[in-house]
């Protein structure tokens, strides 16, 4: 009968630590989480390539949380000449590792919706370069894109 209460109470304990253990886990934050300012990005279409300098006519974002993705890029002059651009989107993502897939849920490009995209990540420092193929068959678009991306200060 003595012993019972002493079971209670290593149970209630051992329960504490877990869940004390499982907000320390929660609190952790992912190597990509924050705020990425887009640089440049490549893109690779069969032999083809475009490079994109995104420090001169164009500023990227995208937006990293525990479980979601957000991506904003818009022209700096407010919309006013033919280099007029608004692109943004987002949704879940998965990361195992180094490989990273995002869930597309919400793009101004709604064709580009409900598709995923796996990527290869490389972290050096505040540096986040992102390198996968983006492929939408219905809309022909398979190309290799690779982005390059420094974190923000927060």
């Amino acid at each position: 009968m003595s012993k019972i209460p002493f079971i209670i109470l290593v149970i209630i304990m051992s329960s504490c630590m877990n869940r004390n253990q499982k907000e320390e886990l929660d609190n952790l934050r992912l190597p990509i989480e924050g705020t990425w300012q887009l640089i440049s990005s490549k893109t690779i279409v069969g032999e083809d390539t475009t490079f994109t300098d995104y420090t001169k006519e164009q500023k990227g974002v995208k937006i990293i949380n525990k479980t979601h993705f957000s991506f904003l890029r818009h022209d700096l002059n407010k919309g006013m000449d033919s280099l007029a651009i608004f692109v943004c989107g987002g949704g879940k993502f998965s990361l195992d590792g180094m490989h990273y897939t995002e869930y597309l849920e919400y793009c101004n490009y709604r064709e580009w919706e409900g598709n995923k995209f796996d990527f290869d990540l490389t972290l050096k420092k505040d540096t986040l370069i992102q390198q996968g193929v983006e492929k939408v068959e219905d809309l022909g678009v398979n190309q290799v894109i690779i982005e390059t991306y420094i974190k923000t200060k927060d």
